[in-house]
């Protein structure tokens, strides 16, 4: 437990600052709706329902201020820069923006739900008071309004009406529709299936943010909660009124009540986030409009296809990655890749694994699935936006780093590193082994054999190949990925591995580097908190994952 609390520390005291807030506002919000002089009769018309809707619509204005910043690749690079700043473990923060994005939305969606069901009743009540059995005094309010010189506090005016048709003919009424739907669609589209399967829709639908703030920002104009105004409370003393109602056009001490609706203030919440996501944008357009110059392409055997490429005053360092977009495959579609080729190259290159549709479609549109040649002028277009930094980018913060890889796009890091590679098909081994095997070479010329440690793991293989691996245990340099270092087959033991890496060495500070599924992730997190050390004079291992 205390290793735990040592290695996520930061996190947890983000979420309970970010809780704490939430709660902080909706119990706030709440009790000054329950409390207020000014919504006494709101009050008796909605009861406890007017305080649920109104304390989660201010948690929800909260959120969406907080829902953009994450997912500002250029401020979050800004901060990551800020070394001052961003230093050590908040540092590592700024890689779970995306866990983070995904924290507010389940806020935002939590919030809205309640928001919703909270004023599905109220409309109800507001419907139910223009009936007789809603009692003298709610019928009294519910008919104000009707003469001239009278302000109304019941926004549905008669009992003989259509509550839903009423409702769509507010301004609350169809941008709360709008809103709800873009959430729901932004919602189940975000889903682990569905980004998997089907990126693309993921992609599209998620861009229903614009319609979703624009709902927000309008949400509010109907103004159709509304309650007593402060001039009529200098007249029109409720708490003494309200059993006086029979009265109120006789008695001067209680004149008839004068309402009028809450102004919008999502927008206040919401402009700031907007304005700089807007600035965000510009830069992307900005940098799509720069020419990309495709010096070289490779299709390698393993379904992977290299592109080197060429930027005027593109800046590169280890662990970084960027954004591509192929305005021939989409004029929409941008996709992270981490960025394959070492900073002192006078190229940037990425490796792109055929995994869905628009990977797909790259590989046809460069003539990649025919294996055709194709002259450079020839070849499409290409946008890059970044380079952008991740995790990985740490890796010289650290003594000792260890980097574990599951999937094609991993980074060359020329360091003192133990770097683990798993895959399933051997064919994926043979893109990256001429870049391990030139590694090797270069060490071994420098004499600095153990300047890198890695470790290969096949998890499956067929009969055929098995016999193959077997005839060739023996031989010098590995079957599968003709490298000095035998490739290991099954599974790594990662108590094993973490055990011999702390005794390899005590009192250093681990950088653990991981790319790959969540499943194995949750399992290196728990691993490095459970072999980190207490005591500050001992190993620790510090978890980082790619997350873009």
């Amino acid at each position: 437990m205390g290793c735990w609390i040592l290695n996520e520390k930061l996190s947890v005291l983000f979420l309970l600052v970010w809780l704490g807030l939430n709660f902080y506002l909706f119990i706030d919000t709440f009790h000054w709706y329950e409390d207020e002089d000014a919504y006494i009769y709101t009050r008796i018309m909605l009861g406890s329902t007017l305080a649920w809707a109104r304390a989660s619509a201010t948690c929800l204005n909260f959120n969406c201020m907080l829902i953009l910043l994450p997912v500002s690749r250029n401020l979050i690079s800004f901060l990551r820069g800020a070394s001052i700043c961003c230093a050590g473990a908040l540092r590592r923060q700024l890689d779970k923006n995306i866990t983070f994005h995904k924290t507010v939305a389940y806020g935002i969606a939590i919030n809205a739900t309640i928001h919703i069901v909270a004023h599905l009743i109220n409309i109800e009540r507001y419907h139910t008071s223009q009936s007789k059995e809603a009692g003298e005094l709610r019928n009294k309010l519910s008919g104000l309004g009707n003469s001239p010189n009278e302000s109304y506090l019941n926004p549905i005016r008669t009992y003989e009406t259509n509550t839903t048709g009423e409702v769509l003919n507010t301004i609350a009424g169809v941008t709360g529709v709008m809103i709800t739907v873009a959430l729901i669609l932004i919602m189940t589209s975000s889903t682990e299936l569905v980004r998997r399967s089907c990126y693309e829709v993921f992609w599209y639908t998620h861009h229903l943010f614009v319609v979703f703030f624009i709902g927000l920002i309008i949400h509010g104009m109907g103004q159709l909660v509304r309650g007593q105004t402060s001039q009529s409370l200098l007249l029109h003393n409720a708490t003494y009124c309200k059993d006086h109602y029979l009265e109120w056009e006789n008695a001067t001490q209680c004149p008839l009540p004068q309402f009028s609706g809450n102004k919008p203030v999502a927008w206040k919440w919401v402009l700031s986030p907007m304005v700089l996501y807007i600035c965000e944008r510009i830069v992307r357009f900005w940098r799509f409009q720069q020419e990309v110059v495709i010096t070289k392409v490779v299709t390698h055997s393993s379904g992977v296809l290299e592109l080197q490429m060429k930027k005027r005053g593109f800046k590169m360092g280890p662990g970084q990655y960027i954004f591509l977009q192929c305005p021939s495959v989409s004029q929409l579609e941008w996709h992270p890749f981490t960025l394959t080729s070492a900073p002192e190259e006078d190229f940037f290159s990425v490796h792109i694994r055929v995994v869905g549709d628009w990977t797909t479609a790259l590989f046809k549109a460069f003539g990649a699935e025919e294996k055709a040649f194709k002259e450079l002028w020839m070849l499409p277009r290409v946008a890059v936006d970044g380079p952008y930094g991740s995790a990985t980018t740490d890796v010289f913060h650290y003594r000792v780093s260890v980097y574990k890889c599951c999937n094609a796009n991993t980074v060359l890091v020329l360091q003192k590193v133990y770097f683990y590679w798993i895959c399933r098909d051997p064919s994926a081994f043979q893109w990256f082994a001429d870049l391990l095997f030139h590694l090797e070479t270069k060490m071994a010329e420098k004499g600095k054999n153990d300047f890198l440690s890695y470790h290969i793991f096949l998890t499956g293989w067929e009969e055929s190949q098995a016999t193959h691996i077997a005839l060739h245990y023996d031989d010098k340099m590995d079957v599968i990925t003709g490298l000095r270092q035998k490739t290991c087959y099954g599974r790594p033991n990662w108590d094993i591995e973490f055990k011999q890496l702390a005794e390899n060495h005590p009192s250093n500070s681990i950088g653990v580097f991981f790319c790959g599924p969540k499943t194995l992730s949750k399992i290196l997190r728990k691993t490095c908190n459970s072999y980190s050390s207490v005591d500050p004079r001992g190993v620790q291992f510090h978890y980082n994952k790619e997350s873009f």
